[in-house]
């Protein structure tokens, strides 16, 4: 018999809502199996679970068919593809994580410009401190990643009357808002952005893409804003840009992560670093639940399911 049981990593709100098709399990990534993983048909992956948790169970799925993440990147999942059944298909989250990630980005270029962590500091302390900082008006942004999520991060910016949005992809296209480039085009584009916003997924093309030679043709004083993943960035080349006093940063994301304590990104002059918090926020819940609704809604009447980012090419799935 085909495999019906769905994973889920959070108990449904509303379970009516689901296909009564379907046998649902509820597995948070701790503890055992809620059931027995070869009848597992459909994995939603825990939520910000260690790697080594959310994959445990996928050897034993021998007949699974759509592994579902709730995150945009999926490099935490490429190691279990291999030997994911022939045929099963590993979705992203889609448009889940652009709001809150992008708010994130906005909030971290305000107060990164705006000089909110000294104000911090120095309530903390009991001084006034008052002090001339950058507004984000009239600065020109580039977004490197101009997909979903990068796209409502120029949403965002526009009413805060920038100077301009430059938008860098995988692909070079025409928007209504201007030209996409490609990242052969950075060595152009760095020296006229004031702040650099990173969005892009991390892949072997991505990891090390800001090292030193970027961040040397950045224009002094401009702002580093990491929302992606904390590979994309040479922590080390960071550093000492950072160190020098030249380049400002505003990272939700590091290398390595979790930040151990003592590690000296804390204490760089002009860093402002959040705990990875761009998708955890009241949005996550809600659209978390629509999208599983909408794909196991697809999965149960035997249509496509959205968002495939890869696809498994080992054994075949069980009959």
């Amino acid at each position: 018999m085909t495999p019906q049981d769905v994973w889920l990593p959070f108990p449904p709100s509303d379970p009516a809502a689901l296909p009564d098709s379907l046998t649902y399990h509820h597995w948070d990534g701790s503890g055992e199996f809620p059931g027995d993983p070869a009848r597992c048909a459909f994995y939603v992956v825990p939520y910000m679970r260690p790697q080594e948790e959310v994959l445990r169970p996928l050897p034993y799925m021998t007949g699974v068919r759509v592994v579902q993440t709730l995150t945009a990147g999926i490099d935490h999942m490429l190691p279990a593809v291999a030997s994911l059944p022939q045929g099963a298909q590993l979705c992203n989250a889609g448009s889940l994580h652009n709001t809150s990630t992008a708010e994130l980005a906005l909030a971290l270029t305000l107060s990164a410009l705006r000089g909110i962590p000294g104000a911090v500091r120095a309530q903390a302390e009991g001084r006034w401190q008052p002090g001339f900082h950058t507004a984000l008006a009239d600065r020109t942004v580039l977004i490197i990643g101009y997909g979903g999520i990068g796209a409502a991060i120029e949403n965002r910016l526009l009413p805060f009357e920038v100077a301009g949005v430059l938008r860098v992809a995988g692909s070079a296209r025409d928007t209504p808002r201007g030209p996409v480039h490609t990242t052969s085009d950075l060595p152009e584009l760095l020296p006229a952005a004031d702040v650099v916003i990173l969005a892009v997924p991390l892949s072997d093309a991505t990891r090390g893409l800001v090292d030193a030679a970027f961040l040397a043709r950045m224009k002094d004083g401009a702002l580093l804003v990491n929302v992606a993943r904390g590979a994309v960035v040479d922590t080390a080349a960071l550093l000492a840009e950072t160190n020098a006093g030249r380049l400002l940063a505003a990272l939700d994301v590091t290398d390595p992560e979790p930040l151990p304590a003592g590690h000296p990104l804390w204490r760089a002059p002009g860093v402002l670093i959040t705990p990875h918090v761009g998708g955890p926020s009241t949005a996550f819940r809600p659209r978390a639940e629509r999208l599983l609704h909408a794909q196991l809604g697809r999965f149960a009447a035997g249509e496509p399911v959205h968002h495939v980012k890869a696809t498994g090419t080992g054994a075949a799935p069980a009959a």
